[in-house]
């Protein structure tokens, strides 16, 4: 009876600490919302579609508009923050340095569509981000470029060519060190101002940390593309990453 109580023990035991390392190796991100200027209406359908990958792809989703949740010690919650089609001056100065802090610490972030319409007087954040956005022509469909397939955002693509409809950015002060996904080929669409090169989506790392952004993301159908949903997927993996926050990396002064 002993010897039955003991195992008994021993796999109750067994089961809770599997729980407990399941539970530490499910990743959490951050979705940040608020907009300062033009609102997208994909933002809501956006929220829900990151929600089920989350779901489908086990890590856990958070989301929020509220920018005082960018403190050193709320953001030490996440492996990364996704800014979706933020518009803006979003944080103030005590929150930019805790996010400034997060990434030296090895954070990850995910920037979707309008997230380069976001802080321009900030110049840190738009080296992470890639570019800034300076205008756009109509929603129209164009033929993007796969320049990358190598990365967790593109490696299922099997052609090349991705045509696709969307709100296509033009972009300024773009970062020399970003690495290119994606291009636009401004000959297949009317308003292209970048030339023949044209970065529509792209990684890299700064700061510590991990970036990758994608201009993808206006309409509420393209959110229910399964093309794009992959694509990002990739990119949210990328930026979660597999190295744990070390804030002793960071420096930026609060």
């Amino acid at each position: 009876m002993k010897r039955l109580f003991s195992i008994c023990l021993l796999i109750a035991s067994l089961i809770i600490f599997q729980s407990h390392i399941s539970a530490k190796k499910t990743p959490k991100i951050l979705v940040f919302s608020k907009t300062k200027g033009f609102r997208h209406a994909s933002i809501g359908v956006g929220k829900l579609a990151i929600q089920k990958l989350g779901l489908e792809h086990n890590f856990a989703v958070d989301t929020t508009e509220d920018a005082s949740k960018f403190t050193e010690e709320n953001l030490k919650n996440y492996a990364s923050v996704i800014f979706l089609s933020t518009t803006g001056d979003v944080l103030d100065n005590t929150q930019q340095v805790a996010f400034e802090r997060y990434i030296q610490a090895g954070g990850g972030y995910v920037g979707v569509h309008a997230a380069t319409d976001t802080e321009y007087d900030w110049p840190w954040y738009g080296k992470l981000a890639g570019a800034y956005f300076t205008s756009h022509p109509a929603v129209q469909e164009a033929r993007f470029v796969v320049k990358d397939k190598k990365h967790p955002s593109t490696k299922f693509l099997t052609d090349s060519v991705w045509m696709h409809k969307d709100e296509l950015y033009n972009f300024k002060d773009i970062n020399p060190d970003i690495k290119v996904l994606i291009t636009i080929d401004e000959t297949s669409y009317n308003g292209g101002k970048n030339g023949t090169f044209h970065p529509f989506s792209w990684y890299h790392s700064f700061d510590g940390g991990r970036a990758f952004y994608t201009s993808m993301g206006h309409t509420n159908e393209t959110w229910a593309e399964d093309k794009f949903l992959r694509h990002l997927l990739g990119g949210i993996e990328y930026a979660i990453g597999n190295q744990k926050l070390n804030y002793s990396k960071a420096h930026s002064k609060m």
